[in-house]
């Protein structure tokens, strides 16, 4: 294989668009306990109105807001205490002219009652309360649909479930929430000095860093990993790897092998098994230009070549895959945090530079220090919280320069 030219990143990401195109995933239906960390399937719509009452946010005293006016402590309003809100009871009764009611926070705010007088400003004396700060209309109330309203949109399709969205779920009373099911991925790591981390290395050996560390980006993005396996560099083995993976899965990744070495078999393998076959042949990003892509329409699946070395192997899987399953899900991408570059640093024209950064905080801000490293070391991922981007047709950055830090979690 020849890497003459190459596709920049959004180059290539059009190119998956376009074979994937008709790709849609299903979407299940998961008990709302078991969401967390799943996409959104569809939009959620309230089928009530949240609170269903007009409820404390407070604990102290019902009042009509207008008789409060003037209340201070060297002038308090007293006002007769006509009764009190049990939790989870119906006010069944209503405030006059001159009355309060106590009701806890999260008590239904009984009629005729527009505001609230937080308990730590009053004195009861004997049937009567000694309030000493006013209270505004609708103060420490919350209306009815105040939260979310009956038909109103709660959740967007394309939502990652995290706990507060567990939270606004469990209020709406909703149980069963139809999310996303996951791409099927494959993981196969090759090379003949890969041995399992718990192996005493020998001179030449090297511990298997890829099949662990893309496993596991592959399940914070999102994937269901059908297998992950190690296997030498040979050519046959690695072929029937990648075709049994094809059956089963969407989409098959092997790292290593996708460079111009003897035992590069990556390119010649999907050539031979992918039809219509190989669509890109190296990107223009550092580190990761050796990697392949292809598609085969029988088994309907997308094969990537990735980088051997960890840290362009875990950059290119970000940049393609990571957004691919995003894409689908129609899940956004995360904000990234601005932060100014500590020092100078030069870019590969020509090429997309992916640039591993620590961030320090700097007054109100942050700086972004650059974090180096040669080709495969994994401390350079350890060592850092996310990564910038420099533009193929950008030189480098000045010291101080703005950038957008994209963290790695």
């Amino acid at each position: 294989m020849k890497l003459l030219t190459v596709d920049t990143i959004e180059e290539a990401r059009q190119k998956i668009a376009g074979v994937t195109a008709h790709w849609k995933l299903p979407v299940e239906q998961l008990d709302v306990q078991k969401t967390v960390g799943r996409i959104l399937g569809d939009d959620i719509i309230s089928q009530e109105d949240i609170p269903g009452f007009r409820r404390s946010t407070v604990d102290g005293y019902a009042v009509i807001s207008a008789e409060t006016a003037g209340a201070g402590e060297s002038m308090p309003v007293f006002l007769k205490l006509v009764g009190s809100v049990e939790m989870g009871q119906v006010a069944a009764f209503r405030l006059g002219s001159g009355e309060c009611a106590y009701v806890p926070t999260g008590g239904m705010v009984p009629d005729g009652a527009d505001a609230m007088v937080m308990i730590e400003h009053s004195e009861a004396f004997g049937g009567e309360i000694a309030l000493y700060e006013s209270a505004a209309f609708g103060s420490g109330v919350a209306q009815i649909g105040e939260d979310a309203s009956k038909g109103a949109l709660l959740l967007k399709r394309g939502t990652m479930i995290h706990s507060q969205q567990v939270g606004a779920l469990a209020a709406a009373g909703i149980t069963q929430v139809p999310v996303c099911a996951p791409l099927r991925l494959s993981i196969i790591s090759s090379g003949d000095e890969l041995v399992p981390p718990a192996s005493r290395l020998k001179l030449g050996e090297m511990r298997d860093v890829n099949s662990f560390a893309l496993e596991a980006l592959a399940a914070e993005s999102g994937y269901n990993i059908v297998s992950t396996q190690t296997l030498p560099d040979d050519e046959a083995q690695l072929e029937e790897a990648v075709r049994s993976a094809m059956q089963t899965s969407d989409v098959v990744a092997i790292s290593g092998g996708s460079s111009q070495g003897a035992k590069d078999f990556t390119g010649q393998i999907f050539s031979r098994l992918a039809q219509p076959g190989v669509f890109t042949w190296g990107l223009a990003v550092k580190p990761g230009k050796p990697a392949i892509l292809a598609y085969d329409k029988a088994s309907d699946s997308l094969l990537v070549g990735l980088p051997g070395h960890p840290v362009s192997a875990l950059i290119v899987f970000r940049a393609l895959l990571s957004w691919l399953a995003r894409r689908l899900g129609g899940e956004k991408e995360a904000f990234p945090i601005p932060a100014k570059i500590a020092r100078n640093i030069a870019g590969a024209p020509g090429r997309t530079t992916y640039q591993p950064v620590a961030l320090k905080p700097c007054g109100m801000g942050y700086l972004a220090e650059p974090v180096f490293g040669k080709a495969g070391m994994i401390s350079t991922l350890t060592a850092s919280d996310g990564y910038i981007v420099i533009d193929l047709n950008k030189e480098g950055l000045k010291e101080g320069e703005e950038v957008q830090v994209h963290l790695w979690n």
